[in-house]
């Protein structure tokens, strides 16, 4: 698994980046198809205290993802507790993804996304809300991705597992982009998009 830290503002330490490495290191033992992590600290202030901020983003085959953030004033605290919650989110995938199988049907037979299908990136901003109403409100995180194909359910479930509102995918099907949410009355629904 390739991992990659990253510091926003500040400077990790090499006694930071091998707890971070040692740490992260063993969810591979959890999720043996994983990829690659991408780690991400930044410090803020909080009520005149220094308070560190860490985001994992864990990318496995099949285009499964998993994120976990947390914030703390103790960088170590905060890898633990992401690695504890990334670890919860394995089980879950484990247990709801794999216990169902990988292959779907399609026309009366089992088929499941090819691999090395092309992929585009998509660019989605995911910016946290201002404290004021009348503050302007701007761009404050950029992210790119791939779109994998994968069915409505299971894109649902990769939006639960990031603990998002929406998710966008390539439609294993119709190979179309479409997005799945949770709307208010807990249940899903579907975007698909049509050509005007």
């Amino acid at each position: 698994m390739d991992l990659i830290v990253k510091s926003r503002n500040g400077r990790i330490s090499e006694r930071q980046r091998s707890h971070i490495e040692e740490k992260l290191g063993k969810l591979e033992r959890h999720l043996e198809y994983a990829r690659s992590a991408t780690v991400e600290v930044s410090s803020e202030s909080r009520r005149n205290q220094e308070v560190k901020r860490l985001q994992v983003t864990l990318v496995g085959e099949h285009g499964v993802i998993l994120r976990a953030e947390q914030s703390h004033e103790d960088l170590y605290t905060a890898v633990d507790e992401v690695q504890d919650i990334l670890q919860r989110q394995i089980k879950r995938y484990k247990e709801k993804h794999w216990r169902r199988g990988k292959l779907r049907r399609k026309g009366g037979e089992f088929v499941s996304p090819e691999p090395g299908v092309t992929v585009e990136p998509i660019i989605v901003a995911d910016g946290e809300t201002e404290e004021t109403e009348d503050a302007p409100r701007h761009i404050v995180r950029v992210k790119e991705f791939a779109l994998k194909p994968m069915f409505s359910d299971e894109a649902v479930e990769q939006m639960e597992l990031l603990n998002h509102s929406f998710f966008i995918f390539r439609d294993a099907d119709t190979s179309q982009i479409s997005v799945v949410y949770r709307r208010r009355d807990g249940h899903y629904g579907l975007i698909i998009p049509e050509a005007g």
